[in-house]
């Protein structure tokens, strides 16, 4: 098990070998990180979290109480994942069929948030900087700075990098620019995607 002197696991807490832990990660109680996992920089694992094996989770995520990370889920830098949200891996699960080699990957990119209880079904991505409310259902794919919720998801808005709503509409066929009230960061919409306008 590579881990680094910095690295943070409560006594109640177990890590499989082998794991790669990145520095200022903390690990909490009773939560269980399997083999072949890659954990980044600066994380921190809530507690009863379960990491299947061979995820690959960036730096300085936050994944909250009671989240279970499945095989084929991928978190990439500046995640979180609220408590109690859920990831699946098989879409179509029988207790007496073994489904190992189907799993489908989910992939949550740079900077996404997932709220308290959301579900996230798997083969879909979550966009970068995108956010999931509270309670979420996530059936398709969600993109950049996109702001979702509902069962199934409803795109109601779009987010800035700090979290700030931005000034836009969600008709497919407008384009606009805008600027964050919170932190003025600019942003261009055309349809369903939007960008950074000053990086």
């Amino acid at each position: 098990m590579d881990i680094s002197p910095a690295f943070f696991v409560h006594e109640s807490a177990y890590v499989d070998q082998p794991c790669v832990i990145g520095p200022r990660t903390n690990i909490w109680h009773f939560s269980h990180i399997m083999r072949d996992c890659v954990i980044g920089d600066g994380c921190n694992i809530g507690q009863n979290v379960v990491i299947s094996p061979g995820c690959r989770i960036g730096g300085n995520v936050k994944i909250q109480n009671n989240v279970s990370v499945y095989t084929g889920v991928i978190l990439e830098d500046d995640v979180f994942c609220g408590p109690s949200c859920v990831f699946t891996n098989v879409i179509n699960p029988r207790s007496h069929v073994k489904r190992r080699d189907e799993y489908r990957q989910t992939l949550v990119k740079k900077g996404a948030s997932i709220g308290a209880n959301a579900t996230i079904v798997c083969g879909h991505t979550l966009g970068r900087y995108s956010f999931v409310g509270a309670g979420t259902v996530v059936t398709r794919d969600v993109p950049d700075y996109a702001m979702v919720v509902g069962n199934p998801a409803r795109l109601v808005g779009w987010v800035c990098y700090c979290g700030g709503k931005l000034p836009f509409g969600v008709s497919l066929d407008a384009s606009e620019v805008g600027a964050c009230p919170s932190c003025s960061r600019r942003y261009r919409r055309a349809g369903r995607v939007v960008e950074q306008i000053d990086q």
